[in-house]
């Protein structure tokens, strides 16, 4: 007995070890309640058996039951970039080089000004809310927005390389005025709005950007952009050689400088009278 009791074997009267007994017993107080997935399970080690027992699972909201299998969608609406904010009906940013020019073309006596700025410049950013009072202010002044990141390659060639950049247009004058600024300088941008935003009437249509401006946008491979230069337009000095060269000749003598003939002794073309 005492060998047995040393062993851990336990002899019954009967032949049989209580061994398998203890055990059953061990098993049956190990058992405990379990969470498994959220949901609250009771299992008994039994027999070496585990048997799970689901709770009643939690109600869904009405909006997740509403929503079909695989058609709930979550949606947030679009953060809102420094540039878009306050802007106002006589605001709008430029989309392409065309675009600039055919704006310029179409604003008639409108004075057009042209915002040249970069989502990473801090001057641009501190000067954006004022520059959009003044719009609220003036609403027959156009406001065209240029980013700098997006058309790079039209602002080298119209020769922007400072930011925030500013040009003003108006009418048949073209580009009246051209400047850097920033808060520290916002009187600039002022007094050109008030002495070119005056009304007034032009003499003729809008002339927009400058030709030499036109021709680097044309000649710039990046850009979809056509200029065609207007027909019928010659040079001065140009005109003048060709009525000398005419049958019937001019009516007065002409400078050799403006024949681009370069001779010295400034004979006198025959005036065919």
């Amino acid at each position: 007995m005492a060998d047995a009791l040393c062993n851990g074997v336990v002899a019954s009267p009967c032949g049989r070890d209580v061994a398998g007994r203890a055990r059953g017993a061990g098993r049956a107080a190990l058992a405990e309640s379990l969470q498994v997935a959220g949901h609250a399970s009771k299992t008994s080690f039994s027999a070496g058996r585990m048997s799970v027992k689901d709770s009643k699972p939690r109600p869904l909201s009405r909006s997740l039951e509403a929503a079909a299998p695989g058609q709930m969608n979550l949606s947030f609406p679009k953060a809102m970039r420094w540039w878009e904010k306050g802007l106002h009906p006589n605001m709008r940013e430029v989309e392409s080089a065309q675009d600039l020019a055919d704006s310029l073309l179409s604003a008639g006596d409108k004075l057009v000004v042209v915002d040249f700025f970069s989502p990473g410049c801090g001057g641009c950013r501190a000067l954006h809310p004022k520059i959009a009072q003044f719009a609220e202010k003036n609403p027959g002044v156009q406001f065209l927005q240029v980013n700098y990141e997006t058309h790079k390659s039209m602002c080298y060639s119209l020769r922007v390389h400072v930011l925030p950049f500013f040009r003003f247009y108006r009418g048949a004058e073209g580009r009246v005025s051209s400047f850097s600024c920033t808060n520290a300088t916002i009187n600039k941008f002022k007094d050109a709005l008030a002495k070119h935003g005056a009304e007034r009437c032009s003499l003729g249509p809008a002339r927009g950007l400058d030709e030499s401006e036109l021709m680097a946008l044309a000649e710039n491979r990046d850009l979809h952009f056509t200029y065609d230069k207007p027909g019928g337009l010659v040079p001065l000095a140009e005109a003048i050689a060709k009525e000398a060269a005419a049958p019937g000749g001019p009516w007065l003598p002409l400078p050799a400088s403006l024949l681009g003939q370069g001779s010295a002794d400034n004979s006198l073309l025959p005036s065919g009278r």
